[in-house]
C-alpha cells in the first residue's frame, strides 16, 4: 500500500477541480485560522513529507521567533481535496502548508497564498535548484511556493536479471545503453526474450516521464497548448510509449499491487522514478536488497514529485511563518532530512555538507548520493502552466492503448478533444 499512497499524493489531485467553479475558490468570508493561540501556528503536511524530528523541534520553538510555536497536523490521503475545501469555504485553513509538485493546481487562485517575495524570500533564491525555484513562481510571477525537497529521476533496474538476460549491467554500462529512447527499447527487447522481464510496468510511465525530462511540456508560458504540434513534447511522448507498448517492454501492470509483486519477483525489472521511490522499494520489496542499481534515463533526468511549503493569506503570523519555511528548507535542514527520510534537497550545496548518507545498501556499493545530485543537476527548467490539471487524459488515453488495445490515434485524438473541450469550458483559446 505504501507505493500506492505516495503515488496516489503524487498525481491524484488532477481531477480535483470540480471542487470549484470556472472562476476559482471564493475568497470571501472571514479570515479563520484553524488555532486560535497566537503563538500556535498550524502546518498541514502528509506522511513522509517533512523530517518528524524537525517538526517536534518547531514544536517547542520556531527558531529565529520569539516564543512562536509549530503545531504540525498530518493528513491523509485526500491531502488536496481538504486544503482546498478549507480554502473555498475561507474556514479552519492553516498558517503553512505543503503542496505537493502539482502546485499549478492552486495557480488559478494565487491570491489566497502570500506572495513570500514580499517576506523577502528573494535572498534565498541561489541556494536552491533554479529548476525548482521557477516551478514555485505563478503565472503572474508571484513568488508563492517555497522550495522543499525535489524529486531527480533514475532509471532502477535489477542487477541481477540483466545479467541473466547477458546484459551488460554495471550502471555505466546501462547508462550508454539506453540514452536515447530507442536505446532503452532495444534494451528492453533483449531484457523480455532473454529473461523474460519487461523493463517497466506500463506504458503511462514511459509517456510521464518523458515528459518529466523535458523543457516543453503541455503549454507555452501565455497558456497556449502545444500538444497539437506535431513535434511537440507530447506527441513525442506519445509515440514513444505507444512503441514501447508495442515493443513488448512494459507489463500493463497497471495495479499497484501487481506492480509490487512484479518488482518484487522480478517479473519487471526496472522503474524510471523519482529519488523518493528509493524508500518505496526498501519496503515494497526488502528482499531484493542489493539487487538493484541506477542508470541516468534516456536523454537526460527529469524531476518526478517533490513538494513545496506556502502560507495561506489567512497566516496569522506570517513573519514568524516564514521563518519557519526558511529554517525547515536550509541546506542543512534539507541535507539532514535525505538521511532520515530520503528526501532529496533541492538546495544545491547540501550534497557537500557531509551530512548527507545513504547506508542502506539497496543498491550494492553504488554512490546513491553523487547519482542523484549528478541527476538533479541535469533537470530541465521548465513551465508548469495553470490549464495542466486539464490535460490529465493523455494518461488515460495511453493507458487504453496498453490495456485495452484501444487504436493509439484514436486514443490520441481522444485525449486531444476531451482536454480542448475542458480548456473551452474554462475560457481558453484552442
Amino acid at each position: 500500500m505504501a507505493a500506492l499512497t505516495r503515488r496516489r499524493l503524487l498525481t491524484g489531485a488532477a481531477g480535483l477541480g470540480a471542487l470549484v467553479t470556472a472562476g476559482g475558490l471564493s475568497g470571501c468570508g472571514s479570515r479563520t485560522s484553524i488555532s486560535s493561540d497566537p503563538n500556535e501556528l498550524v502546518l498541514w503536511y502528509w506522511n513522509r513529507s517533512a523530517d518528524p524530528a524537525q517538526l517536534r523541534q518547531a514544536a517547542g520553538q520556531i527558531p529565529g521567533t520569539d516564543g512562536k510555536r509549530l503545531r504540525a497536523d498530518i493528513i491523509g490521503q485526500d491531502f488536496d481535496t481538504k486544503l482546498r475545501t478549507s480554502l473555498a469555504g475561507n474556514a479552519y485553513i492553516p498558517d503553512i502548508t505543503f503542496i505537493n509538485s502539482n502546485v499549478s493546481l492552486y495557480f488559478p487562485d494565487e491570491e489566497l497564498f502570500l506572495d513570500l517575495n514580499e517576506l523577502g524570500a528573494q535572498k534565498y533564491e541561489d541556494l536552491y535548484f533554479d529548476w525548482k525555484w521557477r516551478l514555485g513562481l505563478t503565472p503572474t510571477n508571484r513568488f508563492c511556493f517555497f522550495p522543499g525537497p525535489c524529486g531527480p529521476t533514475g532509471l532502477y533496474y535489477r542487477k541481477d536479471i540483466f545479467d541473466k538476460a547477458g546484459i551488460a549491467s554495471d550502471p555505466e554500462d546501462v547508462s550508454a545503453q539506453i540514452k536515447t529512447w530507442d536505446g532503452y527499447i532495444e534494451l528492453g527487447q533483449k531484457l523480455k526474450k532473454n529473461a523474460g522481464s519487461f523493463l517497466n510496468v506500463t506504458g503511462s510511465v514511459i509517456f510521464g516521464q518523458y515528459i518529466n525530462a523535458s523543457a516543453e511540456r503541455y503549454f507555452d508560458t501565455a497558456g497556449k497548448p502545444l500538444y497539437m504540434q506535431p513535434d511537440s513534447t507530447v506527441r513525442k511522448a506519445w509515440d514513444t510509449a505507444v512503441k514501447a507498448i508495442k515493443a513488448g517492454i512494459t507489463g500493463n501492470q497497471q495495479i499497484s499491487a501487481d506492480q509490487n509483486a512484479a518488482w518484487t519477483t522480478g517479473k519487471t525489472a526496472g522503474h524510471i522514478e523519482g529519488n523518493w521511490w528509493t524508500q518505496i522499494l526498501t519496503e515494497i520489496a526488502p528482499l531484493t536488497k542489493g539487487k538493484w542499481r541506477l542508470a541516468t534515463p534516456p536523454v537526460r533526468a527529469g524531476n518526478s514529485g517533490g513538494s513545496f511549503v506556502c502560507l495561506p493569506r489567512t497566516c496569522k503570523d506570517p513573519e514568524a511563518a516564514f521563518k519557519f519555511i526558511t529554517w525547515l528548507n536550509s541546506p542543512e535542514n534539507q541535507a539532514s532530512a535525505f538521511t532520515t527520510m530520503q528526501l532529496f534537497p533541492a538546495a544545491k550545496k547540501s550534497a557537500g555538507l557531509g551530512v548527507m548518507k545513504d547506508n542502506s545498501k539497496f543498491f550494492g556499493d553504488q554512490d546513491t548520493l553523487t547519482f542523484f545530485s549528478r541527476s538533479a543537476e541535469a533537470v530541465p527548467t521548465a513551465f508548469i502552466s495553470t490549464y495542466e490539471a486539464q490535460a490529465q487524459y493523455f494518461s488515460t488515453e495511453i493507458v487504453n492503448v496498453e490495456s485495452a488495445g484501444k487504436d493509439p490515434e484514436a486514443a490520441w485524438n481522444d485525449a486531444v478533444q476531451q482536454t480542448n473541450k475542458m480548456l473551452r469550458k474554462r475560457g481558453v483559446d484552442v
